[in-house]
């Protein structure tokens, strides 16, 4: 509550400094008043000139939140085929489908967080940066002394192509090829580890605060789901 009190304190501030600024001041000259309209631009055209020249960082910003939101209730949906808790809501072709549903929109969300930052003047990013792992040079991270590199941004790419192959796998071969589709539906938990990690670095509403810990809760719960998961099968 403090944090958003504080935000709403800043803008109606900053709304006022510009309102002040866009009015015209008033001069004395030889006892007279003289009113001098300074030109420039109105309070909305300002906000619109702003929304417009950075409309590709909102677009990232919300395509990676939507992305984030899919992905975990796409993992604990998932698990929750195998172990059966989700035909507890569902009947079981609602819930087939709608988990085939919930990867297609993940994987538009993806491809629009991508897209939105090769219009992003704010972070340098182009084709290559984005498809080449350890390319960019965006945050580069150092652990125990040792140079990673963009690691997290490389996370988010390596992310990207495990989710290309496990979204083509699943619309092409769960009935033709199910043994093979199954091996590498298997990388759909690696994904969800590399997004967790890219997220929690590089999400600027993840930096800090209540929704962090919100993101860190959810990768929590999803572990969880997956070591119930292994349980099950026996495999621990």
């Amino acid at each position: 509550m403090r944090k958003w009190l504080i935000i709403t304190s800043v803008l109606i501030l900053g709304l006022s400094l510009v309102v002040v600024m866009g009015q015209p001041t008033v001069a004395q000259s030889a006892g007279n008043i003289v009113v001098q309209n300074i030109p420039g631009p109105s309070v909305v055209e300002q906000l619109t000139n702003r929304v417009l020249g950075s409309w590709p960082w909102y677009l990232v910003r919300a395509s990676g939140i939507v992305a984030a939101i899919v992905l975990v209730i796409l993992m604990l949906s998932g698990i929750g085929l195998v172990t059966g808790h989700t035909f507890r809501f569902l009947e079981p072709i609602t819930a087939w489908a709608s988990h085939k549903a919930l990867g297609i929109v993940f994987g538009i969300s993806v491809l629009i967080h991508m897209i939105g930052l090769l219009f992003d003047h704010f972070v340098p990013f182009d084709i290559p940066t984005l498809l080449v792992p350890w390319l960019s040079s965006y945050k580069l991270v150092t652990i125990f002394g040792l140079q990673m590199g963009s690691l997290f941004v490389a996370l988010g790419v390596l992310a990207f192509y495990g989710l290309i192959l496990v979204v083509i796998t699943s619309l092409l071969w769960i009935e033709k090829k199910p043994f093979l589709w199954k091996i590498i539906h298997l990388l759909s938990y690696l994904v969800m580890v590399f997004v967790f990690i890219h997220a929690l670095y590089l999400g600027t509403d993840l930096a800090s605060g209540l929704w962090r810990w919100v993101w860190i809760a959810s990768g929590v719960i999803v572990a969880a789901a997956v070591v119930a998961r292994l349980w099950r099968a026996k495999t621990i």
